[in-house]
């Protein structure tokens, strides 16, 4: 197993062929020779390319996960995950041209652009908790693939930033919550509603039908019965 430096060294090779070339083009070997290793060596580090990218997006997590403000639990929910997002923007920054290569290969690359989703709803998962918001269980993992796609949509307009205080990204980010909030609120009140009806309803729609039994036929006599009678 190789140290933690060589690992950090082949996920900055990594993310300097991402940069250069299209994902396809990021090959095991020139990953290795980028390092400065072997294959040897990176065969005991990762699997594959995409190892190598989950390992950047966890590095990447944990970096700002271990900058967390103690102050953001006073803050609302909404304005906590607008920090803990603004914070992972930062933290891309150096790694902004790989990002944009990375993003650029998924769009004609259907395997890398599923590997990117699950990869990303897993750090959303993350981040919702790191703002206090229940990732777990159905519901959390609907709302960490809803913010999957709220992250994406900020990440084409923070590609394109070029302003050093990211006032394009953050008025994106703070709009695209905003809506997240108000939709997620809209839900809340249609299920307290349909919830409100349902003791309303009469107590037929919610019983469950009660079959009817079939009428017997009547009984035929039988031969001795018809005989007697005659």
């Amino acid at each position: 197993m190789a140290t933690q430096k060589t690992r950090d060294k082949i996920i900055d090779a990594f993310l300097q062929l991402a940069a250069e070339r299209s994902y396809s083009d990021v090959s095991l070997e020139r990953i290795a020779e980028r390092a400065g290793t072997s294959l040897k060596v990176l065969r005991g580090s990762y699997d594959s390319r995409t190892a190598i990218l989950a390992d950047f997006l966890r590095r990447t997590d944990e970096l700002v996960l271990a900058e967390l403000d103690p102050d953001l639990v006073m803050e609302a929910r909404r304005e906590r995950l607008f920090d803990i997002l603004l914070s992972r923007f930062e933290a891309l920054l150096p790694s902004r041209d790989a990002v944009r290569g990375l993003a650029g290969s998924a769009l004609r690359d259907p395997l890398l652009a599923l590997e990117l989703n699950r990869l990303t709803t897993t750090s959303m998962g993350w981040m919702l908790n790191a703002a206090g918001i229940t990732a777990s269980g159905p519901a959390g993992m609907v709302r960490a693939q809803g913010l999957t796609l709220i992250w994406g949509a900020v990440m084409r307009v923070w590609l394109r930033d070029d302003d050093p205080g990211m006032a394009r990204t953050m008025a994106e980010l703070d709009r695209r919550l905003k809506d997240a909030e108000r939709n997620a609120t809209r839900l809340d009140r249609l299920g307290n509603l349909v919830s409100g009806l349902i003791p309303r309803l009469p107590s037929r729609l919610l019983s469950p039908p009660v079959k009817r039994e079939a009428s017997e036929p009547n009984p035929q006599p039988d031969a001795d019965e018809m005989v007697d009678a005659g």
